[in-house]
């Protein structure tokens, strides 16, 4: 897992509440296992005029000028603003990826749904919650300022705006020792390996019918 310190990233705003996985990315995707390649289905179903299917040809589809990840201002954005119950619905894993996949960092919402929230940390995309009035002075900004990035310093658990106003997040302990670190389950359990194969030459010693 990539490690997560501090970045400076364009920040998009998607005014809607109550987000579900399958406005993320649509059930008929949810074929493959890999964290990669749903990037281009994130959102399908308010990206794309036509209905997507899997194996599509992207470049031929149907583009929504009006939704917000569409228009040219936003292109490259690494931040999403959400409104309340971001990712909320059904607990699949692939929303996050979707997110990551497409480019995203962080998420920024008054409220997220709480599976969602736990699956984000797993794959090192950082979600933040902040107060509805610190959220509407975010959108009204992004709105207004074409370009508008904001600096996530996850170290000292801070947003930074381009006029130095910053404001302070909380984040589990643990979790933002993972992000720094790049450390997943799997890169976790890694940190063991010493003392798994010491245990694993002592049982193969002790119990060496259970190698048969």
């Amino acid at each position: 897992m990539e490690k997560f310190q501090t970045f400076t990233g364009i920040v998009a705003p998607l005014d809607r509440a109550n987000v579900d996985t399958d406005a993320i990315i649509p059930k008929q995707f949810l074929k493959s296992i890999k964290r990669s390649g749903f990037g281009v289905n994130l959102f399908d179903e308010w990206r794309y005029l036509d209905h997507g299917e899997p194996d599509m040809d992207v470049s031929k589809r149907q583009i929504n000028p009006d939704f917000v990840l569409n228009q040219k201002r936003y292109q490259g954005a690494q931040i999403l603003l959400a409104r309340d119950n971001f990712g909320c619905g059904s607990s699949r894993e692939h929303a996050p990826w979707a997110l990551q996949d497409y480019g995203f960092k962080v998420i920024i919402a008054p409220s997220f749904a709480d599976i969602f929230f736990n699956n984000c940390f797993k794959i090192g995309l950082l979600p933040i919650t902040l107060d509805h009035s610190v959220m509407d002075r975010l959108f009204n900004a992004v709105n207004e300022i074409e370009g508008y990035v904001l600096t996530v310093d996850l170290q000292a658990q801070t947003l930074t705006t381009p006029d130095e106003e910053r404001f302070t997040f909380t984040v589990d302990t643990f979790r933002k020792h993972c992000l720094i670190n790049g450390l997943d389950e799997i890169g976790l359990t890694l940190q063991h390996a010493g003392k798994i194969k010491q245990f694993e030459q002592k049982r193969r010693a002790e119990q060496p019918w259970l190698f048969l």
